[in-house]
């Protein structure tokens, strides 16, 4: 019999690359989201798909033990720093108020496997790069605090409970589904390379860059990069790791090496070949200078290998999936 596996958030752009990742694996799955961000047309069409909010615990139980799910994956939250620090009791009710309701009722409902989409953000300012797991949890936004928040619940769940579970501390997803089957399509995201791609495409006017007197080699911002695929593959690693009795972990997702603003405007501008129009702005509330992950536990824990680990390539495949949505939307406004 297949397993099968509760996906919350699977509409939306990490979420549905899941979705695909744990199909081609094998596994079934069913989704829950309310379609605030996600959209219907990202999850398969033979994937049961329920339209409901997760702070809906009755909901949540429900669908739990009607589809004999083995285990949660939680991706639905609320997720943009900057909104973070000016409605942050909307990230504590989306993001640690409703998780705690999953926790609940998967505790009721007898699923003891939890997967937990975190972020680097928990790290808040670091004073040291690479930053490993034990590197200490200082959040400096809503965002950040409300994903540790959560982080700790689990922790306190696993003591009572005796639920396992795998927090992954995401660093900066990008990049498309390589098919072409899912991508970044909600219309108010603020990843940088989406919007880079969209200013390459014409669909903006220029990109802006927050900051530019960062200590940093060119004074703005770096980051580590991860392909979305090799981020749900990722997920699947830990689901098998749980499935198959291994304990709790905590584990970031990045490739280990960070890039700026301006690298990821020129690796853009190099794949496209043409000049990106560029505005510099103020810095952005809550924007730390740099976060790079050390990635040792996942590769060592879990046998976690990535296959995309290049700058262009993600690039590309961004791109690939913003021609695709702009020939959708042409399609559908003829």
């Amino acid at each position: 019999m297949t397993d099968t596996v509760l996906v919350t958030g699977g509409a939306g752009y990490i979420g549905s690359h899941c979705v695909l990742a744990l199909r081609d694996a094998g596994y079934g799955v069913v989704v829950v989201d309310d379609l605030s961000t996600g959209r219907r047309a990202s999850v398969p069409a033979d994937v049961p798909l329920v339209v409901g909010n997760v702070g809906d615990g009755r909901l949540m139980e429900a669908t739990l033990r009607e589809h004999r799910a083995v285990a949660a994956l939680h991706f639905a939250g609320s997720i943009v720093v900057p909104e973070s620090v000016a409605q942050p009791l909307k990230y504590y009710r989306n993001n640690p108020a409703n998780s705690q309701t999953l926790m609940d009722a998967c505790r009721r409902a007898g699923v003891a496997n939890f997967i937990f989409s975190s972020t680097a953000a928990v790290y808040g300012q670091p004073d040291t790069i690479p930053l490993d797991e034990d590197t200490p949890t200082r959040p400096i936004n809503p965002y950040g605090w409300s994903k540790l928040m959560t982080e700790w619940m689990l922790r306190d769940y696993a003591a009572a409970y005796g639920l396992r579970y795998a927090v992954l501390r995401y660093f900066n997803v990008a990049g498309a589904d390589p098919a072409g089957r899912t991508g970044q399509s909600f219309p108010g995201a603020t990843h940088l390379l989406k919007l880079a791609c969209q200013t390459a495409l014409g669909q903006r006017p220029r990109l802006s860059i927050f900051g530019t007197d960062y200590p940093t080699a060119d004074g703005t911002c770096i980051r580590d990069y991860i392909h979305v695929s090799d981020l749900a593959q990722a997920h699947v690693d830990a689901l098998r790791h749980l499935l198959g009795g291994g304990g709790s972990l905590t584990a970031n997702c990045g490739y280990g090496r960070g890039f700026s603003v301006r690298e990821v405007v020129r690796a853009v501008e190099k794949v496209t070949g043409a000049e990106l129009p560029v505005e510099f702005a103020e810095r952005r509330l809550g924007d730390p200078a740099a976060l790079v992950s050390s990635p040792g536990r996942i590769r060592a824990v879990l046998g976690w290998t990535p296959r995309h680990d290049d700058l262009e390539y993600i690039v590309r495949t961004a791109l690939d999936w913003e021609r695709k949505l702009a020939g959708e939307q042409g399609r559908s406004a003829a």
